[in-house]
């Protein structure tokens, strides 16, 4: 592992306590060294007036065309027809599992977290909706560098807890993001797969990109469990005893045909999708994304 890799590995950024500043960490230290980031497009030129709507920042307002017109308008930037990203983090029972220095939420919300700040540094827009059941947090999509507190109050908020339905959280979040844009959806995927399908689906046919992030834990991915266990569901009250070296193979059978249902899902919904350990260092993870991001644009 290089040094880079070491300063950012799940146990140093374990030590870290809050999230804004692991986020700053990740991000300035998998951007430095780099010239330029050419993964989100920028520009602050004024482009245009719109009338003002429930909502708008009124920090945006033309206060000169109120004087003269009596009608709010906002200014509109070159910044505003650039990339709209939503984050959308599971943070349902499944999520709370973990067997290193970073459980699967806080891997997911670390990376979230950094995601958000790496497009607010390109002054480009992301918003964020935290979910298990139903939509806990949902935080509009803005361009403003402190727009991060609102991303890493919703984040910090979120404790795993409850099942989920993603279909009807990817409806919501067609709702709550209408306008065409960058959906990003962190989940470890322990869902109905024909619902996840029809909600990705829906995203799609309103104009979306959508890339998954599908988070495991290195347990869930290898099976590493021996001698007398007893499993114990997240999700549904059901415990298991037994000798997890008889279950192994077929698990790991089963865990390939989930893996494949749902990269032919993606697939097939011209949906990018990226696998990410919680043992995988930030800056791998970062990386896995804006290679995503990247043949999105060129698409």
């Amino acid at each position: 592992m290089s040094d880079a890799q070491r300063f950012l590995d799940p146990e140093a950024i374990r030590r870290i306590a809050r999230l804004e500043l692991r986020a700053s960490h990740v991000v300035e230290g998998f951007l430095s060294g780099m010239h330029r980031s050419p993964y989100f497009g920028q520009s602050i030129e004024f482009l245009q007036h719109r009338e003002y709507t429930r909502g708008d920042d009124l920090r945006d307002v033309d206060w000169k065309v109120w004087a003269r017109q009596d009608r709010f308008y906002v200014k509109q930037y070159e910044e505003d027809t650039n990339l709209r990203a939503a984050l959308l983090v599971d943070a349902s029972a499944s999520m709370s599992y973990g067997s290193g220095p970073l459980g699967k939420f806080d891997y997911a919300a670390t990376l979230a977290a950094s995601l958000a700040y790496l497009i607010l540094r390109q002054q480009d827009a992301v918003g964020c909706m935290t979910f298990d059941a139903k939509a806990r947090a949902t935080v509009p999509q803005r361009t403003r560098r402190n727009h991060l507190d609102a991303i890493v109050r919703a984040l910090d908020g979120s404790r795993p807890e409850e099942k989920t339905n993603l279909e009807e959280i990817l409806r919501h979040a067609a709702e709550a993001y209408p306008k065409r844009g960058l959906i990003i959806l962190v989940s470890d995927l322990l869902v109905d797969r024909e619902g996840l399908f029809k909600g990705l689906r829906l995203l799609r046919s309103r104009g979306h990109d959508v890339i998954v992030l599908h988070v495991m834990d290195d347990d869930e991915l290898d099976f590493p469990f021996s001698g007398p266990t007893r499993f114990e569901g997240l999700e549904i009250d059901h415990r298991l005893s037994c000798n997890p070296r008889a279950l192994r193979q077929g698990y790991l059978e089963a865990l390939g045909a989930f893996l494949e249902e749902i990269r032919r899902g993606c697939a097939s919904n011209r949906v990018d999708y990226v696998l990410l350990r919680t043992s995988r260092p930030l800056d791998a993870a970062l990386a896995a994304f804006l290679s995503k991001r990247m043949e999105v644009r060129k698409k």
